[in-house]
């Protein structure tokens, strides 16, 4: 089948995409490849993509920018037989590292035009799609307060963590999964489908994206001196090891919720009142890989 592919353009993400990403596409791709460029500049937009996507064959849509505008692209394009790429332009771009994709713009476009595909999963909470990893806690804390900031990037990011981390206060959840019921006071809770939050921060490094299997990793309450020693396992993909962690694995887990609970899910934030319930749905979403991709870091 001939080849169509539809780039979705965030201009407002994390590095400031701007005009001469359109250049680098037109500089960069096949002539003999069809294609087309849209701008998603407001979130309203969006549903005039959607549009877009269904009145056309597209056989490839791709997403250029951060996180968000990838876990919104992505989200459109479950369980549908299109190609999901991405062309990396955020501050995280967890998603884009966990399929080997590369982070600089000309060789990812490259790997697009290669065209490798794999199908992974992808997690649900309550109903809405996270690729990589979706959660409660001090990281839902810290992805509301970036959202909000003027200032973005990885600095950004890392200052507001450090602030905010002397005066964060753990909470107590209870947890329903594999016919348990269990009860934690945790500093976050991660459900991971893929290893990592992005800038190859792997929380949960045994996660794999095609096992039809979310990672549930509870980070224990801890002091400052504790959060120095877990970024340092973090850092050597080895979380897991931590004293502060401990790790289940589940198709279907429940949040027990008695208040608002600010979430997250691939790091963009939001509310939601009442119990959370994450699922993985197996092997829903085609995806451009990279030629290195492992399911997988640890294999």
């Amino acid at each position: 089948m001939e080849r169509n592919i539809l780039f979705i353009i965030n201009p407002n993400s994390g590095k400031k995409i701007s005009d001469k990403l359109i250049a680098i596409i037109n500089e960069e791709f096949p002539k003999n490849l069809k294609y087309q460029i849209v701008l998603w500049k407001t979130i309203d937009y969006f549903e005039e993509i959607k549009k877009l996507i269904n009145s056309q064959s597209f056989t490839d849509v791709i997403a250029v920018g951060g996180d968000g505008t990838v876990n919104q692209v992505a989200s459109s394009l479950v369980n549908l037989n299109i190609s999901f790429g991405i062309v990396p332009a955020g501050s995280g771009n967890g998603l884009a590292r966990s399929l080997a994709l590369s982070m600089d713009i000309k060789k990812a476009i490259q790997q697009i035009v290669l065209g490798k595909t794999q199908f992974i999963d992808y997690g649900t909470i309550n109903g809405n799609p996270f690729f990589c990893t979706s959660g409660v806690g001090f990281d839902a804390h810290i992805g509301k307060l970036f959202a909000s900031s003027k200032k973005r990037g990885f600095k950004s990011y890392i200052k507001i963590t450090i602030k905010e981390l002397l005066k964060y206060k753990a909470k107590n959840y209870t947890l329903v999964f594999n016919g348990e019921t269990i009860k934690r006071k945790a500093f976050l809770i991660t459900i991971a489908n893929g290893g990592q939050y992005g800038n190859d921060f792997y929380i949960a490094p045994q996660a794999s994206l095609q096992d039809n299997k979310l990672h549930v990793v509870i980070v224990k309450p801890m002091g400052v001196f504790g959060a120095f020693t877990l970024l340092n396992n973090v850092l050597k993909h080895k979380a897991y090891k931590s004293k502060y962690v401990e790790t289940f694995t589940s198709n279907k887990i429940t949040i027990k919720g008695e208040n608002i609970n600010t979430i997250h899910f691939d790091g963009e934030p939001s509310e939601i009142n009442g119990d959370l319930n994450f699922e993985c749905v197996n092997k829903g979403l085609k995806v451009i890989v990279g030629e290195k991709f492992k399911p997988s870091l640890i294999v």
